[in-house]
């Protein structure tokens, strides 16, 4: 009785029946409760094996010592470093919440309970103290939730009340409350959730709706969405009107009229918001708000992703006809990104049924999310690169505290969740990972045994308690050629009509032992960068091939402590030291070969480099760990090939010229560049103009550069837009009023231009600087797009 009200619980998610009230979209398909399903072994299999490893290793009372700091108790231990001691304090311990209840309903493991049950009862301890409903390691959290409450907001994107994200990181602990009711059931949990969201009505009950959309304007991840499974779990309306206010109206209403402005913005701010207008349509039948998310969707999965899934390139969502920043910088698609667009596809599909979902859910879920754990010791990635001959850095459980570090503890404990979906009388398979199923309604057992990708054949063995009547729904991959699916029933071949994008449906009574065969012969496919540039991706069926490549050392290969640690900052290899294919683009996939012997593995030919032709070997993208590797490569024609590599030379070489003499660098306006340089201010804004971030102040704004190398230090460079008659600014560095200015490129009127500030003497030596912009009175700076700490060149 216990586990089929649980069941009930979670099945919340898939909106069934929670708000009377409401007309909801109903569900074409279920998932299945996680603890309903088990991996077998596989990859995947292993990275949940690691990640509980992980869970393990972290402390739950420094996790939990913002919180108690906070509630006005004395914490047990000393705050954890990195993000969690400088300013985002507390965001782990939520996702940590998240994941140990993921990881408990994946597993059942009772050491993972334990840790959970823990830091419940902590929570509730610091909730109790507060006295309010509020939970939360926010610095300073009694003051800013008052003067917030009053209507005294200053909100920018990475900024609410001079507090780094606030709102963001409360909503980890709002989720973790969530997870743990519904994947586990903890009565305290809810009520723990339910005062804390009945305090975020009393937070906002005087203001007006203009001032929480002010509010809104400053990143805070999915709070309506959680506002409205609060209203789903309770079937209190007052809860579904408080989701509605959280929901941010700059984002949604262009994506009621279908207009794509996501250029620019910050990729992981968005995704949480659409994921809750999602939420919020499916409970109340909003059909508009319902396609608004599918619109979202479509244009960041077709025209804004790479081969492996992810988006983004330095957090902020790329032109869609320009991917090149994409292809250069060491700070691809962020692990956030693709764990929320992956809970955004299970939304759409188990509404939809639609198999392009599917589709797309198990190309991110092998090429990007299972690759960002090491495979060897744990820890997960950041960025992923798309820049060829570069590499990954990994987390360490007590130094790392970054947000992919959160979601990605979250994205190896749910590995089962869409393995399988149902109706009361369908079955439907959908990913190719070995796994024991227990189909309680049907009291029916499922065992897929299988190796893929290594081999084409999955094996489903069928063992109802009794013989049962179902349909057996197997999804026809779009990667299998049309006729090549096949599916054999005990020996025997079935007839099959379905076409790729569909599923087989089998119709039987089912009985004990009953042996479903399925063959899924993969083919080999190149896919274009989405802005049609010449670079190119291979595929083995849904599977990303890539190449290990040697080059400088994997520089901070295991993250540190520092608030950048989480980048791979080791030198770039130059573009043109690269091997590129020389080859009509339509003949790629030709030269692409099997190695016999060795499962996926294969070799790549017509590659040049220094004049050479070279053959390289490809093998899963995620299957490359610790290494410099390539997953898209630069084509060339034969007579194109020395014109592409010419003007690729010249860009590298001005770019090595430039990071040969740079200490550390800000770009301005985008989030974690800013974060990580503890950007303040005073009246000052940023924006965008043509893909390009900037910052600009009618008061000042800082940043603080650290001189890691203890360089001798030469000048600040400043790059920036728009400097006219109106801009009149100073540049202080430690107090230290700079003025000898060297105009470096043109600086009159609306164009592009640097600067150089020397430093001097008493400054070349420091190993920190505070960096600041001050306005003249009734002027303002110009729009900064970047700041550089220089040292000597040559």
């Amino acid at each position: 009785m216990k586990n089929k009200v649980l069941v009930l619980k979670i099945l919340f998610l898939s909106l069934i029946d929670y708000l009377p009230v409401k007309a909801q979209i109903s569900a074409p398909v279920e998932a299945f409760p996680l603890m309903n399903v088990r991996l077998l072994d596989s990859p995947f299999k292993h990275a949940e094996d690691l990640d509980i490893q992980y869970l393990l290793a972290l402390e739950p009372n420094r996790l939990l010592a913002p919180y108690l700091r906070e509630a006005g108790l004395t914490p047990k231990a000393e705050s954890y470093p990195n993000w969690e001691n400088t300013g985002l304090d507390g965001h782990i311990g939520g996702h940590y919440v998240s994941a140990l209840s993921l990881m408990y309903a994946a597993t059942g493991n009772q050491e993972i309970k334990a840790r959970l049950d823990y830091m419940l009862s902590e929570w509730k301890r610091c909730q109790d103290s507060a006295g309010n409903g509020y939970i939360g390691g926010v610095p300073g959290s009694k003051a800013l939730w008052e003067a917030i409450s009053r209507g005294e907001i200053k909100a920018s994107p990475f900024e609410l009340n001079k507090k780094w994200v606030p709102l963001y990181n409360i909503h980890k602990v709002y989720a973790g409350l969530c997870d743990a009711w519904l994947y586990t059931g903890n009565e305290e949990a809810k009520e723990m959730l339910i005062k804390m969201t009945d305090w975020a009505i009393q937070l906002v009950s005087k203001l007006s709706d203009e001032q929480i959309q002010e509010l809104l304007k400053s990143e805070h991840g999915g709070l309506n969405e959680v506002f409205a499974n609060v209203a789903a779990i309770t079937g209190d309306e007052k809860y579904l009107q408080l989701a509605h206010k959280f929901s941010h109206q700059f984002i949604l209403q262009p994506l009621l009229n279908k207009e794509d402005k996501l250029t620019g913005m910050h990729a992981n701010t968005q995704i949480p918001k659409i994921i809750g207008f999602k939420c919020i349509a499916d409970i109340e039948g909003n059909q508009s708000w319902s396609e608004a998310a599918r619109f979202f969707w479509d244009t960041v999965v077709n025209r804004r992703s790479v081969c492996f899934g992810g988006n983004s390139v330095q957090e902020h969502f790329n032109p869609v006809d320009d991917f090149s920043k994409v292809i250069e910088s060491e700070q691809g698609p962020e692990t956030c990104n693709t764990y929320n667009m992956l809970k955004l596809t299970k939304q759409l599909y188990l509404t939809s049924k639609d198999d392009k979902y599917i589709e797309y859910y198990e190309r991110a879920l092998y090429n990007h999310i299972l690759s960002t754990e090491n495979p060897r010791v744990g820890g997960f990635v950041y960025f992923t690169p798309v820049r060829p001959g570069h590499y990954r850095v990994y987390s360490q459980p007590q130094t790392s505290f970054w947000c992919c570090v959160g979601s990605g503890m979250e994205n190896q404990a749910k590995y089962g969740e869409m393995i399988y979906a149902h109706t009361d009388k369908e079955l439907y398979v959908n990913l190719f990972i070995p796994s024991r199923l227990n189909w309680t309604e049907m009291k029916t057992e499922v065992i897929q045994e299988t190796t893929f990708p290594n081999e084409e054949n999955i094996r489903l063995i069928i063992n109802p308690e009794k013989r049962k009547t179902f349909i057996l729904q197997l999804r026809y991959p779009q990667w299998v050629a049309a006729g090549a699916f096949q599916v054999i029933i005990n020996g025997r071949n079935q007839n099959i009509t379905a076409q790729p994008g569909e599923y087989v449906s089998i119709e039987r009574k089912w009985k004990k032992g009953d042996v479903v065969e399925i063959k899924v012969p993969m083919q080999t496919t190149v896919e274009q960068l989405p802005d049609k540039s010449n670079y190119y991706s291979i595929l083995h069926g849904p599977i990303v091939l890539a190449a290990k490549t040697d080059g400088p050392q994997q520089e901070g290969l295991f993250a540190d402590d520092s608030r950048g640690g989480h980048i791979a900052k080791g030198p770039k290899v130059p573009l043109n030291n690269l091997p590129m294919i020389v080859s009509d683009s339509d003949k790629i996939a030709s030269l692409v070969q099997p190695v016999p012997g060795k499962p996926m593995t294969f070799t790549l030919s017509n590659l040049y480099q220094a004049n050479k032709n070279e053959t390289m070997e490809l093998v899963p993208f995620f299957c490359i760990y610790e290494s410099r590797y390539i997953i898209y490569w630069q084509q060339a024609t034969t007579k194109g090939f020395k014109d592409i590599l010419q003007r690729t030379e010249q860009k590298e070489l001005e770019r090595i010229k430039s990071d040969a003499i740079t200490v550390d660098k800000v770009t301005c306006g985008e989030q974690q560049p800013e974060s990580d340089h503890f950007i303040q201010s005073e009246n000052s804004s940023i924006g965008i103009i043509e893909n390009v971030h900037w910052r600009q102040a009618k008061g000042w704004f800082s940043y603080r550069f650290k001189n890691v190398g203890n360089e001798s230090l030469s000048s600040i460079s400043i790059i920036f837009r728009d400097w006219d008659q109106n801009c009149k600014f100073e540049v202080w560095v430690n107090g230290v009023k700079l003025d000898d200015i060297t105009q470096t490129s043109n600086t009159s009127g609306k164009e592009s231009g640097s600067t150089l500030y020397s430093l001097p003497g008493e400054l070349k030596q420091q190993k920190e600087l505070t960096v600041k912009f001050v306005a003249l009175p009734g002027y303002i700076t110009p729009k900064i797009v970047e700041v550089r700490l220089l040292k000597p060149g040559n």
